[in-house]
């Protein structure tokens, strides 16, 4: 884990095996499953899936995590695996970073860091639970 999170930072469980988008995205390993997408932005990502004829949905419900002290890189990656831990049960196969903002309460810091769900597929509707954990558990095969 060597890319710092920042807001705008997209994680992807594996790619689908259909999606041949492989020459426009670089992703490095980040934790077990996910990779972190190396892209200017989700709308620049999201417009090269398009013209792949994929669908890239933004889930409008978001996540949040709370740490106590200074917003460091270590503690931004605890947050992170704490929403992806919570977002499991939702077999999306993405989530995007979309806020990390330093507070304080009674003048001791803390930090919220916020994530909303993303999810690459072919349909241009989106999928149930079940047929997003049957796609999620054929990628981990492949």
């Amino acid at each position: 884990m060597t890319t710092e999170i920042q807001v705008g930072t997209i994680l992807m469980s594996k790619w689908p095996t259909l999606f041949a988008l492989q020459e426009g995205v670089q992703t490095n390993h980040y934790s077990g499953i996910w990779n972190l997408v190396e892209t200017t932005d989700g709308f620049a990502l999201d417009r090269k899936i398009r013209a792949a004829g994929w669908n890239f949905f933004f889930i409008a419900s978001e996540v949040k995590t709370i740490f106590f002290g200074t917003i460091g890189a270590k503690k931004i990656e605890q947050a992170v695996r704490r929403i992806l831990y919570k977002l499991e049960k939702e077999n999306f196969n993405g989530i995007e970073i979309t806020g990390i903002v330093a507070k304080r309460f009674l003048g001791l810091p803390y930090a919220v860091v916020t994530a909303h769900s993303r999810h690459l597929q072919h349909n241009c509707y989106l999928d149930g639970a079940e047929a997003r954990r049957l796609s999620q558990l054929d990628a981990v095969k492949t």
